[in-house]
């Protein structure tokens, strides 16, 4: 299988300043040579929604919005595929979404972050597509959305699905992500790819600082590329996919045929205690 070059392109979007958003994006993407870049979440729009009014002034359909098509446009002409955050809106409900773009300029799907993450609960609906993986530049790629790093069920799942790497489109407030997904990555032995973005939204007495540091990871539970804290920037690295598929430990340690699925029905059922 050969080597793949995957990347992260890691932004500082002004808040509602869609065009000027998307085109410093897309310059700073052109710089790199890539099989695959994975951009922000909602890195065109900004993140700081102070209303389901401003939400329903700058969500745009999927795939057929005007920054769907631009990022469309950019893969067919580098021959890189795309994953990329979104605010989406489609049949009156709002999504904080993904777009999967192949590297042909196609449009394969659309991710819909599963668990939102505190006072986006106010403004967007949770999502209703079941995790999948797509081939892209002939690399199985599973997406999630930043705060569904918390919850390790979404990387196991898309790992069962055959994922290769696994995308994370994010903006990132909390220090924890950037370590946790070096546990997803070990424990599913999958790449993944966090774009994060840099900078500060404050809007009406309220103020966000995202913490950068993108990053890719190893199936080995190894950095193998990282981002500053505080830059704009673009980072590749060469990645052998058949290092996902190789899912022993140890000579007698197989990640798959060890598991005791059945022992884990708990999982689907209700918490023990107090859920607060």
């Amino acid at each position: 299988m050969p080597i793949k070059r995957v990347g992260y392109v890691q932004t500082r979007p002004l808040f509602g300043e869609v065009e000027l958003n998307l085109s410093s994006a897309l310059s700073l993407a052109s710089r790199a040579d890539a099989d695959l870049l994975v951009f922000p979440e909602l890195f065109s729009t900004g993140y700081l929604y102070l209303s389901k009014g401003e939400l329903t002034k700058l969500a745009e359909p999927i795939p057929d919005g005007p920054t769907s098509k631009e990022l469309m446009k950019f893969a067919e002409e580098h021959s890189t595929a795309v994953i990329a955050g979104l605010a989406e809106r489609s049949r009156g409900a709002f999504y904080n979404s993904a777009i999967i773009i192949d590297e042909r300029g196609e449009f394969r799907g659309v991710y819909r972050k599963l668990h939102l993450f505190n006072e986006e609960k106010l403004f967007f609906d949770p999502g209703d597509v079941v995790a999948g993986v797509h081939e892209l530049s002939s690399l199985r790629v599973g997406t999630m959305i930043c705060f569904d790093w918390i919850f390790p069920e979404v990387a196991r799942i898309l790992a069962l699905k055959g994922a290769q790497l696994v995308a994370h489109p994010a903006n990132l407030v909390l220090p924890y992500a950037q370590t946790a997904m070096l546990a997803r990555s070990i424990e599913n032995r999958v790449f993944t790819v966090t774009a994060n973005r840099v900078g500060l939204e404050e809007r009406n007495g309220k103020k966000l600082e995202f913490t950068g540091m993108s990053q890719i990871t190893s199936p080995e539970m190894k950095q193998i590329r990282r981002a500053s804290k505080a830059r704009e920037e673009v980072g590749v690295a060469e990645i052998d996919p058949a290092l996902a598929d190789d899912k022993d430990l140890t000579d007698l340690n197989n990640l798959w045929r060890d598991r005791r699925v059945e022992t884990y029905k708990d999982l689907l059922g209700a918490p023990h205690g107090v859920v607060r």
